[in-house]
């Protein structure tokens, strides 16, 4: 319940106990081992802040937190908290609060994806479960895409420039550094991995606009609910998303400083799985993050069993606490209660670590900053009950309010603009296309070269020919002359020999004719 810039949600043995409004955005922690309360103190913790008129983001593990949607409604055990609490029955205002549905995979809320250049090396990395040497490679990939401006989208895109990157190697060495095409085919198979996971629903456009989170209805703020049963089997996928939205939201938001209430509260469920396996650059990041962005007026609370599952880092950074119960049957869970009753400010009526112990369901230590942001000693408290219904809704109910809601129709229908896929492929295609025209060229100067050489061998065979028959003709002719030569030398020679030959008788014959007389 919200009144006079406090928010009342727990009560001890001396009252009422708030966190001041203007402290909430110091951050906080709710722990307890399963089944202690924890889920129902978050939804007190987010209705109220909603009363308030400040919009929260959560993760609902099991569907239970949908109910937040819903009108309450008296019970049994509502009326004997009213009696402990100095409370009327009566007098109270059971409603639900604006809701929004969202998950990742557009199936029990309206659809939220990012691009792959949004979440940036870093987190992919994470989420691919890359090494070093891979992580580097990856993010050489994303600059060679950034300088050569191909929009990194969607899976598709990133598949395809790991590939680019690959195939041109050689070329990005002296410019980039050398590039592995062994870590490249590792990235893929991780690629391939989380799309047989249905990760590859998480990227594209339209992209979520992190501005939806920040809005009211009513006067009332919006509680914007992740529907996280179906991401929570994808541990990396679950804790990668919300890391990438913690940080959009920090890059994106104004400083504004220390304010009356915060601008927005962002609830981690199961916050174990935001440092387990991650880095330590990554890790020194969301330290950064978690520190920084309460001056923009985002609280961030963590939920989780032990306060020792977060760095000490983030756990000195969460000045608002609730701690329900834990249970210790090994050693190692005596030490991990030993260490959450060290975190609070002890109270000299009772033994912190013993409480732990003995607390039931719905009852917690308690310690939220005072007014000069110091923590408060450490109290034993029974959290107040929620306004709103407490449970799950059902399938048409969960369907009314995301038809009803300001974002209903934004996200549903994916677009698939022009990015690297496309520019890739269309210059591959004009490659291919110019080296077909190459080879049409080549071809053509070749059958060219082939015909002019065949007509060369036809025009010398043609000569030959002319030559050989030249020759022949020749031949003949001269045969023809010689013979013709010959016979005319014969003839002549005949004929002068008759001549001789004759006048030499006649001759002969007058001398005889002569000696004769």
């Amino acid at each position: 319940m919200y009144r006079d810039s406090l928010l009342y949600v727990a009560h001890s043995a001396s009252g009422p106990i708030n966190i001041i409004g203007k402290m909430a955005n110091r951050h906080g922690l709710i722990a307890g081992a399963t089944g202690t309360g924890k889920t129902v103190t978050l939804q007190v913790l987010a209705e109220t802040f909603s009363q308030a008129g400040v919009p929260c983001f959560m993760a609902d593990m099991k569907g239970d937190l949908s109910g937040i949607s819903q009108v309450g409604k008296l019970s049994g055990f509502i009326e004997k908290r009213c009696v402990e609490f100095g409370m009327e029955a009566a007098s109270l205002k059971f409603e639900g609060c604006p809701v929004r549905f969202y998950d990742v995979y557009g199936e029990q809320g309206h659809p939220m994806r990012t691009t792959v250049e949004s979440m940036g090396p870093m987190l992919l990395a994470r989420l691919l479960d890359l090494n070093d040497t891979q992580t580097g490679v990856l993010t050489l990939a994303f600059k060679i895409a950034e300088d050569e401006q191909l929009h990194l989208i969607d899976m598709k895109d990133l598949r395809l420039m790991l590939d680019y990157v690959a195939k041109n190697a050689q070329k990005y060495a002296t410019t980039y550094g050398a590039v592995s095409v062994a870590s490249i085919g590792a990235i893929q198979r991780s690629l391939l991995a989380l799309e047989e996971q249905g990760g590859d629903k998480f990227f594209g456009e339209p992209a979520f606009d992190i501005y939806d989170l920040l809005q009211t209805e009513g006067g009332r703020g919006v509680m914007n609910i992740l529907a996280a049963d179906k991401l929570m089997l994808q541990p990396k996928l679950y804790s990668t998303f919300l890391m990438w939205l913690l940080a959009t939201i920090y890059e994106k938001m104004p400083e504004i400083g220390d304010m009356e209430l915060p601008k927005m509260v962002f609830f981690f469920d199961e916050a174990h799985m935001l440092f387990k396996d991650t880095s330590k650059a990554l890790t020194d990041k969301i330290e950064q993050i978690v520190r920084l962005i309460r001056s923009k007026g985002i609280g961030v609370y963590f939920i989780t069993q032990s306060p020792s599952d977060l760095p000490e880092t983030i756990l000195g950074q969460c000045g608002n606490r609730v701690q329900h119960a834990l249970r210790a049957f090994t050693p190692k869970d005596q030490a991990a209660v030993k260490s959450a009753a060290q975190t609070f400010r002890p109270n000299p009526a009772f033994s912190t670590e013993r409480e732990i112990l003995e607390l039931g369901t719905g009852e917690a230590l308690v310690s939220f900053l005072d007014e000069k942001g110091a923590p408060s000693v450490v109290q034993k408290a029974k959290i107040l009950f929620p306004l709103s219904q407490i449970g799950a809704i059902t399938s048409d109910q969960r369907a009314s309010v995301m038809a009803s809601s300001r974002v209903a129709g934004k996200y549903d229908t994916p677009v698939d603009r022009e990015s690297a896929f496309e520019k890739i492929l269309k210059q591959r295609e004009q490659q291919q296309a110019e080296k077909a025209r190459q080879e049409e060229r080549i071809a053509a100067e070749k059958a060219q070269q082939e015909r002019e050489k065949e007509k060369a061998r036809e025009q010398a065979k043609r000569e030959k020919e002319e030559q050989r028959a030249s020759k022949a003709k020749k031949g003949i002719l001269t045969t023809m002359l010689g013979t013709a030569v010959t016979y005319f030398a014969k003839t002549l020679a005949t004929q002068m020999a008759k001549k001789i030959t004759g006048g030499t008788s006649r001759t002969t014959t007058r001398k005889r004719t002569t000696r004769k007389r």
